[in-house]
């Protein structure tokens, strides 16, 4: 029987298991997941975007919101 594979929580480094059983995965607790959430929510996390995709996402106008 092998070990199962464990990583890295990204949130405080503790070991975690890769499991299917695991639901935290790959986080070791609600707590370290919430605590990542709020990090995205706060942008302290941001996926790169390239410039040029960056202005073609934001070229076109918004339309007026209605009131």
């Amino acid at each position: 029987m092998s070990q199962p594979l464990t990583v890295e929580c990204p949130t405080c480094g503790a070991p975690v298991e890769w499991t299917a059983a695991n639901v935290n995965r790959p986080f070791c607790s609600d707590r370290c997941k919430l605590i990542d959430l709020g990090a995205w929510a706060a942008e302290e996390h941001k996926i790169p975007v390239s410039p040029d995709a960056e202005d073609e996402l934001f070229s076109e106008e918004l339309p007026p919101r209605a009131h």
